[in-house]
């Protein structure tokens, strides 16, 4: 295996049209690439928005028989007490908080990048908008969980007051419908600027109707200067 293992492969970036003023960060969920989720964000961003949707290292994932996959951390199940990895999410958590840092260094302020996510992805998105110091500009979490959950409230050093667009499809098979909801309540606990959003008959995916919730939700939190 050697150093690839916890290799990314390169993101897939959209770059800005205009001045890049803002950024969005869009991650995966399991067995995804980047380019999953690339022209969703691409529709709803705007010329002043770079949009980087990363992909998460290949890696065996217990949940799916030890099979490798992109994935974010190794899942064991999707039941609520299973074990987690922390070091694995940890680990990923450091990665997005790097590329966080990259945005910032190259000029645009933390509360001017939304960071989102879809299931695994969206998990990741929350877990580490909640580790982070500096305040962003939004959080957007799509038909997911909150990771470590029961290290909260203590483990929240920031993004607290940041506003959160968190949605959930009502008929979700593989990430129920009942974790978005444990997950927002939990969640407003400690960070209560918090949308739950849910989407009658919608399954483990998205729709026109959330894209255009999260089109509404990402042009409001950083509009152009």
């Amino acid at each position: 295996m050697g150093d690839n293992s916890s290799k990314m492969a390169a993101p897939v970036i959209l770059n800005a049209t205009a001045k890049h003023s803002a950024t969005v960060i869009f991650l995966h969920g399991l067995g995804d690439t980047g380019h999953g989720w690339a022209s969703a964000m691409g529709n709803l961003s705007m010329p002043h928005i770079k949009v980087i949707c990363p992909t998460a290292p290949v890696m065996p994932v217990t949940l799916n028989a030890g099979f490798k996959m992109p994935s974010w951390f190794d899942l064991t199940s999707l039941e609520v007490d299973a074990p987690e990895d922390a070091p694995g999410i940890k680990a990923a958590r450091d990665k997005i908080h790097e590329l966080i840092d990259a945005e910032v260094r190259s000029g645009i302020p933390a509360n001017r990048i939304v960071l989102g996510g879809f299931s695994q992805g969206g998990g990741l998105a929350l877990y580490s908008a909640f580790t982070h110091k500096e305040s962003l500009a939004g959080v957007v979490a799509l038909s997911c969980w909150l990771p470590l959950r029961s290290e909260f409230p203590q483990a929240a050093l920031g993004n607290t007051a940041t506003p959160i667009l968190q949605c959930h499809g009502d008929c979700d098979p593989v990430v129920p419908f009942k974790f978005g909801q444990l997950t927002s309540s939990l969640i407003k606990k400690f960070a209560g600027n918090l949308e739950f959003k849910t989407y009658k008959g919608m399954m483990h995916s998205s729709c026109d109707e959330e894209m255009a919730n999260v089109k509404d939700f990402v042009r409001q939190r950083i509009p152009s200067l």
